[in-house]
């Protein structure tokens, strides 16, 4: 595992280690394509192999819409969302290809295919971004036994959720999907056969908010 911060890793380590698992942590910022390198190369002296990574590396600003994003939070948002999936996944692939096999998971968004204003225009052209250069991932690489999956969930309740501009409740967060849920999902993907490729997964919760106000809409007329 891999982030930023070095504590989440640590306690998220200690649960795995707990439960029999292994576990091993290495502090990275992904938009820090060096760094991104000196990872895979001690994955690949470490562990000789990497089958499946996931890119779930992603911020977006609290003042994120066109009247108020700064050019500073446009290039965080793209430099880590979108330029850190790449970084990770392009040197990835030369130790993939030596077993020609291996998943790519992109965390992407259900803004990667649904343009709005609640996520803003970075968030929502980084994830957009992500779709594409994950499904010609699927293009060029699946010669080589490689497959990208992009993974587009809908509100998800986990920390990114405190940088709304409009807060959302514990009622609203308890309705949406659950990190757990998407662990599952991601855990689904993993095992499956290698000779199956799910190019895009779109995910949402029941209680679909967008979809709700909508509903509720129609219901007043």
């Amino acid at each position: 595992m891999s982030g930023r911060r070095v504590e989440p890793l640590e306690a998220v380590a200690a649960r795995i280690d707990e439960a029999g698992g292994k576990c091993r942590i290495a502090q990275l910022d992904v938009s820090d394509k060096a760094a991104v390198q000196k990872v895979i190369d001690r994955i690949d002296r470490e562990l000789g192999r990497l089958d499946v990574l996931v890119n779930s590396a992603g911020i977006n600003p609290r003042a994120r819409n066109w009247h108020n994003v700064s050019l500073e939070d446009w290039d965080s948002v793209i430099r880590i969302d979108l330029d850190g999936a790449f970084y990770c996944s392009k040197l990835v692939l030369p130790l993939m290809k030596k077993h020609d096999d291996g998943l790519i998971i992109n965390i992407s968004s259900w803004a990667g295919k649904h343009v709005g204003v609640t996520t803003g225009p970075a968030y929502t052209a980084a994830k957009h971004a992500m779709n594409a250069m994950s499904e010609s991932l699927n293009m060029e690489a699946c010669i080589d036994g490689i497959r990208a999956c992009a993974v587009c969930p809908g509100e998800v309740s986990t920390p990114i959720l405190d940088n709304r501009p409009v807060p959302v409740s514990d009622e609203d967060r308890a309705r949406m999907v659950q990190s757990e849920d998407m662990g599952d999902i991601i855990l689904f993907l993993a095992q499956l056969p290698a000779h199956v490729c799910i190019n895009e997964l779109t995910v949402s919760p029941t209680w679909n908010r967008g979809y709700v106000r909508q509903a509720q809409a129609v219901q007043a007329l």
